[in-house]
């Protein structure tokens, strides 16, 4: 069976960085989802994210025209990922882990993403506010980039 990955954040931009410690990780993880070794997804709240964090990247980087560059990348993205709808059941569920976790609600919608699809929540490290929680999000199949064997 194939492994579902709901990616985050962090996990994207690891690729448009090109010093970033897992970008060769990244690159892997994005052409075996081509092979079909992974079905990688991505929530319209990690989209409007990774949309915002790229082209703030891009501008300070230099590029003139960074916006487009970032919305080339979203459009690079939808051949690897699919784009997932947040509705109101996965915005429940989203809330419910926020009250539960008191972790940022955007990773709450990616574990939620993640629940929803019986996946699992890719984030590139475990964050502070992760730490006190660890034990609930390893029950959430919650992993990090460095345990990922791609």
């Amino acid at each position: 069976m194939v492994k579902k990955l709901v990616l985050d954040t962090s996990v994207i931009v690891e690729f448009i960085v090109s010093k970033a410690p897992f970008r060769l990780k990244v690159t892997r993880l994005f052409d075996e989802a081509l092979k079909g070794t992974f079905e990688l997804y991505i929530n319209t709240v990690t989209l409007s994210e990774v949309f915002y964090v790229s082209s703030k990247i891009y501008e300070l980087a230099g590029l003139e025209n960074f916006n487009v560059e970032a919305l080339d990348f979203v459009e690079w993205l939808k051949t690897r990922a699919e784009i997932v709808d947040i509705n109101e059941n996965l915005a429940l569920e989203a809330g419910e882990l926020k009250k539960k976790l008191h972790i940022a609600l955007p990773d709450c919608y990616v574990i939620a993403t993640a629940k929803t699809l019986n996946g699992i929540a890719v984030f590139k490290k475990v964050e502070n506010e992760m730490k006190p929680v660890l034990k609930d999000l390893r029950k959430l199949n919650v992993s990090f980039l460095h345990e990922l064997d791609i």
